[in-house]
């Protein structure tokens, strides 16, 4: 019922910024709590920031707290995740999700985009 598609990744040098995009389309989507999360090859998708369908609750891994933030603009059906002073472990494959409740499991989102890639060099 909800689609999501990722942009904005790319390849940035240790201490710069990137502003992430998810583009959603569907019936209700300003119901739906958005969750960003993370994966590299052989580990486990891991959450980094979550926010509920209202805006006013918000959570983050704490690897990012001080230097990432979730956004949601639901009368442009999009989230958004601004990272800042981008570290080289920051590297993965970021995906946005939606679901029913603002969670750090990846297993209670419903939807998923295809994610976009981050690269930061040292």
């Amino acid at each position: 019922q909800v689609q999501l598609v990722e942009s904005g990744g790319g390849l940035v040098q240790a201490g710069g910024s990137l502003r992430l995009s998810c583009a959603a389309s569907g019936r209700t989507f300003s119901s739906y709590a958005m969750g960003w999360f993370r994966q590299n090859p052989g580990k486990e998708r891991a959450f980094v920031a979550g926010i509920s369908w209202s805006g006013k609750n918000i959570d983050y891994v704490d690897s990012v707290k001080g230097r990432f933030t979730i956004s949601r603009d639901n009368t442009k059906n999009a989230v958004y995740l601004q990272m800042n002073s981008l570290k080289p472990e920051d590297t993965a494959v970021y995906y946005c999700a939606a679901g029913q409740v603002l969670t750090e499991r990846p297993t209670r989102y419903n939807y998923w985009g295809q994610g976009t890639q981050v690269t930061v060099s040292s």
